[in-house]
Protein backbone atom coordinates (compact mmCIF):
# COMPACT_ATOMS: atom_id res chain seq x y z
CA UNK A 1 0.00 0.00 0.00
CA UNK A 2 1.25 3.44 -0.99
CA UNK A 3 2.28 5.98 1.89
CA UNK A 4 1.94 8.75 -0.36
CA UNK A 5 -0.22 9.22 -3.54
CA UNK A 6 1.98 9.24 -6.93
CA UNK A 7 -1.17 10.50 -9.01
CA UNK A 8 -1.09 13.47 -11.04
CA UNK A 9 -3.88 14.23 -12.40
CA UNK A 10 -4.36 15.97 -16.02
CA UNK A 11 -6.77 18.91 -15.93
CA UNK A 12 -7.17 18.20 -19.75
CA UNK A 13 -10.54 19.85 -19.63
CA UNK A 14 -12.13 23.37 -20.89
CA UNK A 15 -14.82 23.59 -17.61
CA UNK A 16 -12.89 25.51 -14.46
CA UNK A 17 -16.10 25.00 -12.70
CA UNK A 18 -16.09 21.40 -13.04
CA UNK A 19 -11.99 21.27 -12.66
CA UNK A 20 -12.73 23.44 -9.02
CA UNK A 21 -15.45 20.76 -8.04
CA UNK A 22 -13.43 17.94 -8.51
CA UNK A 23 -10.11 19.59 -6.59
CA UNK A 24 -12.08 20.74 -3.70
CA UNK A 25 -12.78 16.78 -3.09
CA UNK A 26 -9.40 14.63 -4.53
CA UNK A 27 -6.24 17.72 -3.49
CA UNK A 28 -5.73 15.97 -0.30
CA UNK A 29 -5.49 12.39 -1.86
CA UNK A 30 -3.19 13.41 -4.77
CA UNK A 31 0.29 14.19 -5.25
CA UNK A 32 -0.46 17.04 -7.71
CA UNK A 33 -1.71 18.14 -11.15
CA UNK A 34 -0.69 18.54 -14.47
CA UNK A 35 -1.11 21.78 -16.37
CA UNK A 36 -1.47 21.51 -19.96
CA UNK A 37 -2.54 23.36 -23.05
CA UNK A 38 -6.24 23.01 -22.61
CA UNK A 39 -5.85 24.36 -19.28
CA UNK A 40 -2.87 26.76 -19.52
CA UNK A 41 -4.38 28.32 -22.69
CA UNK A 42 -7.95 28.44 -21.60
CA UNK A 43 -7.13 30.01 -18.55
CA UNK A 44 -4.52 31.17 -17.97
CA UNK A 45 -3.32 33.12 -15.02
CA UNK A 46 -6.82 33.23 -13.22
CA UNK A 47 -7.21 28.90 -13.12
CA UNK A 48 -3.34 28.81 -12.06
CA UNK A 49 -3.46 31.15 -9.49
CA UNK A 50 -6.57 28.99 -8.50
CA UNK A 51 -4.58 25.55 -8.20
CA UNK A 52 -1.84 28.02 -6.36
CA UNK A 53 -4.17 28.34 -3.53
CA UNK A 54 -4.50 25.06 -3.18
CA UNK A 55 -1.53 24.32 -2.36
CA UNK A 56 -0.96 21.46 -4.51
CA UNK A 57 1.68 20.61 -6.26
CA UNK A 58 1.88 21.84 -10.42
CA UNK A 59 3.53 19.72 -13.30
CA UNK A 60 3.63 22.26 -16.24
CA UNK A 61 3.71 20.45 -19.05
CA UNK A 62 3.70 22.79 -21.96
CA UNK A 63 6.49 20.77 -23.91
CA UNK A 64 8.98 23.82 -24.61
CA UNK A 65 11.06 22.64 -27.91
CA UNK A 66 13.17 25.43 -30.28
CA UNK A 67 16.77 26.80 -29.99
CA UNK A 68 18.55 26.82 -27.03
CA UNK A 69 18.45 30.73 -26.32
CA UNK A 70 14.53 29.83 -27.11
CA UNK A 71 13.97 28.05 -24.82
CA UNK A 72 15.98 29.08 -22.22
CA UNK A 73 14.49 32.66 -22.48
CA UNK A 74 11.07 31.11 -22.63
CA UNK A 75 11.59 29.29 -19.09
CA UNK A 76 12.89 32.29 -17.46
CA UNK A 77 9.96 34.02 -18.35
CA UNK A 78 7.52 31.33 -17.04
CA UNK A 79 9.69 31.76 -13.83
CA UNK A 80 7.39 33.65 -12.19
CA UNK A 81 4.84 30.85 -12.19
CA UNK A 82 6.77 28.64 -9.76
CA UNK A 83 5.73 25.32 -10.93
CA UNK A 84 7.40 22.16 -9.43
CA UNK A 85 8.34 20.46 -12.35
CA UNK A 86 8.16 21.72 -16.26
CA UNK A 87 8.80 20.05 -19.38
CA UNK A 88 10.80 20.31 -22.49
CA UNK A 89 11.12 18.03 -25.44
CA UNK A 90 14.52 15.49 -25.36
CA UNK A 91 14.59 15.70 -28.95
CA UNK A 92 15.44 19.61 -28.59
CA UNK A 93 19.08 18.10 -28.25
CA UNK A 94 21.44 18.18 -25.48
CA UNK A 95 22.46 21.77 -25.90
CA UNK A 96 18.65 22.98 -25.20
CA UNK A 97 18.21 20.66 -22.12
CA UNK A 98 21.32 21.99 -20.54
CA UNK A 99 20.19 25.30 -21.39
CA UNK A 100 17.02 24.85 -19.91
CA UNK A 101 18.67 23.45 -16.73
CA UNK A 102 20.21 26.73 -16.11
CA UNK A 103 17.44 28.38 -15.64
CA UNK A 104 16.14 25.71 -13.44
CA UNK A 105 16.16 26.71 -9.37
CA UNK A 106 13.38 25.19 -7.49
CA UNK A 107 11.63 23.98 -10.80
CA UNK A 108 12.40 20.41 -12.09
CA UNK A 109 13.07 20.29 -15.57
CA UNK A 110 11.54 17.11 -16.99
CA UNK A 111 12.40 15.60 -20.39
CA UNK A 112 10.03 14.34 -23.12
CA UNK A 113 10.75 11.13 -24.16
CA UNK A 114 8.62 9.45 -26.56
CA UNK A 115 4.70 10.50 -26.88
CA UNK A 116 2.50 7.78 -26.07
CA UNK A 117 0.85 8.32 -29.32
CA UNK A 118 3.62 7.30 -31.25
CA UNK A 119 3.52 3.60 -32.59
CA UNK A 120 6.17 1.69 -34.30
CA UNK A 121 5.09 2.65 -38.06
CA UNK A 122 6.05 6.49 -36.63
CA UNK A 123 9.27 5.93 -35.32
CA UNK A 124 9.86 4.08 -38.47
CA UNK A 125 9.05 6.98 -40.16
CA UNK A 126 10.23 10.03 -38.56
CA UNK A 127 13.48 8.29 -36.50
CA UNK A 128 14.22 5.54 -38.34
CA UNK A 129 13.95 3.00 -35.36
CA UNK A 130 11.72 0.45 -34.85
CA UNK A 131 10.93 -0.04 -31.55
CA UNK A 132 10.01 2.92 -28.79
CA UNK A 133 12.08 1.10 -26.02
CA UNK A 134 15.24 1.79 -28.60
CA UNK A 135 15.07 5.43 -28.88
CA UNK A 136 13.79 6.23 -25.72
CA UNK A 137 16.93 4.86 -24.37
CA UNK A 138 19.23 6.90 -26.31
CA UNK A 139 16.79 9.83 -25.24
CA UNK A 140 17.16 8.75 -21.48
CA UNK A 141 21.30 8.98 -21.77
CA UNK A 142 20.75 12.02 -23.68
CA UNK A 143 18.89 13.16 -20.13
CA UNK A 144 21.63 11.93 -17.40
CA UNK A 145 24.22 13.68 -19.73
CA UNK A 146 22.46 17.07 -19.52
CA UNK A 147 21.41 16.63 -15.60
CA UNK A 148 17.96 17.05 -15.87
CA UNK A 149 15.87 16.01 -13.09
CA UNK A 150 13.35 13.57 -14.48
CA UNK A 151 12.02 12.52 -17.79
CA UNK A 152 8.26 11.44 -18.91
CA UNK A 153 8.04 7.91 -20.71
CA UNK A 154 5.13 5.78 -21.38
CA UNK A 155 4.40 2.58 -19.12
CA UNK A 156 6.22 0.15 -21.35
CA UNK A 157 9.75 2.34 -21.12
CA UNK A 158 9.56 2.29 -17.30
CA UNK A 159 11.99 -0.56 -17.10
CA UNK A 160 14.89 0.21 -19.48
CA UNK A 161 14.83 4.30 -18.19
CA UNK A 162 14.84 2.68 -14.51
CA UNK A 163 17.86 0.28 -15.59
CA UNK A 164 20.16 2.80 -17.90
CA UNK A 165 19.03 5.96 -15.14
CA UNK A 166 19.70 4.15 -11.86
CA UNK A 167 17.22 6.47 -9.93
CA UNK A 168 18.83 9.80 -11.10
CA UNK A 169 15.62 10.50 -13.33
CA UNK A 170 12.33 11.00 -11.91
CA UNK A 171 10.49 8.49 -13.87
CA UNK A 172 6.69 10.15 -14.84
CA UNK A 173 4.54 8.25 -16.99
CA UNK A 174 1.21 9.14 -18.75
CA UNK A 175 -0.54 6.41 -20.95
CA UNK A 176 -2.30 5.21 -18.00
CA UNK A 177 -6.02 3.21 -18.18
CA UNK A 178 -7.96 1.14 -16.00
CA UNK A 179 -8.72 -2.27 -16.90
CA UNK A 180 -12.72 -1.40 -17.54
CA UNK A 181 -11.70 1.94 -19.74
CA UNK A 182 -12.75 1.42 -23.75
CA UNK A 183 -9.45 2.47 -25.36
CA UNK A 184 -10.41 1.04 -29.11
CA UNK A 185 -10.97 4.62 -30.13
CA UNK A 186 -8.07 5.75 -27.51
CA UNK A 187 -4.65 8.22 -28.95
CA UNK A 188 -2.60 6.87 -25.84
CA UNK A 189 -1.51 3.43 -27.52
CA UNK A 190 1.23 2.36 -25.45
CA UNK A 191 -0.61 2.30 -21.97
CA UNK A 192 -0.42 0.19 -19.05
CA UNK A 193 -2.60 -0.13 -15.60
CA UNK A 194 -1.84 1.69 -12.48
CA UNK A 195 -0.58 -0.96 -10.79
CA UNK A 196 1.83 -2.59 -13.10
CA UNK A 197 2.75 1.32 -13.30
CA UNK A 198 4.02 1.54 -9.89
CA UNK A 199 5.16 -2.28 -9.75
CA UNK A 200 8.06 -1.22 -12.47
CA UNK A 201 8.69 1.70 -10.81
CA UNK A 202 7.40 4.77 -11.95
CA UNK A 203 7.31 8.19 -9.56
CA UNK A 204 3.81 9.47 -10.79
CA UNK A 205 1.32 8.01 -12.66
CA UNK A 206 -0.57 10.92 -14.92
CA UNK A 207 -3.53 10.05 -15.24
CA UNK A 208 -6.76 12.60 -16.98
CA UNK A 209 -10.08 11.08 -18.53
CA UNK A 210 -9.93 8.18 -15.70
CA UNK A 211 -10.70 10.29 -12.92
CA UNK A 212 -12.26 13.14 -14.67
CA UNK A 213 -14.90 10.96 -16.73
CA UNK A 214 -15.63 8.52 -13.34
CA UNK A 215 -18.59 8.62 -11.81
CA UNK A 216 -17.19 8.56 -8.58
CA UNK A 217 -13.25 9.96 -8.64
CA UNK A 218 -12.73 9.77 -5.40
CA UNK A 219 -12.70 5.92 -5.45
CA UNK A 220 -10.80 5.71 -8.39
CA UNK A 221 -8.07 7.35 -6.57
CA UNK A 222 -8.66 5.23 -3.99
CA UNK A 223 -8.31 2.30 -5.38
CA UNK A 224 -5.29 3.48 -7.23
CA UNK A 225 -3.34 4.78 -3.97
CA UNK A 226 -3.98 1.66 -2.23
CA UNK A 227 -2.31 -0.33 -5.75
CA UNK A 228 -5.80 -2.29 -6.53
CA UNK A 229 -6.22 -1.40 -9.80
Amino acid sequence: MLTKSKIIVALDSNDLSKIKKLLNKISKKIYGVKVGYEFFYNFNKKGYDFLKKKNLKIFLDLKLHDIPNTVNKGLKALNYLKPDMITVHISGGEKMLKEAKKVSKKTKIIGVSVLTSLENNDLKKFYNIDNSKKLVSKMTKVALKSKIDGIVCSPKEIKIVKKISKKKLKIITPGIRLKNNNISKDDQKRIMQPKEAIKLGANYLVIGRPILNAKDPMKIINLINEEKI
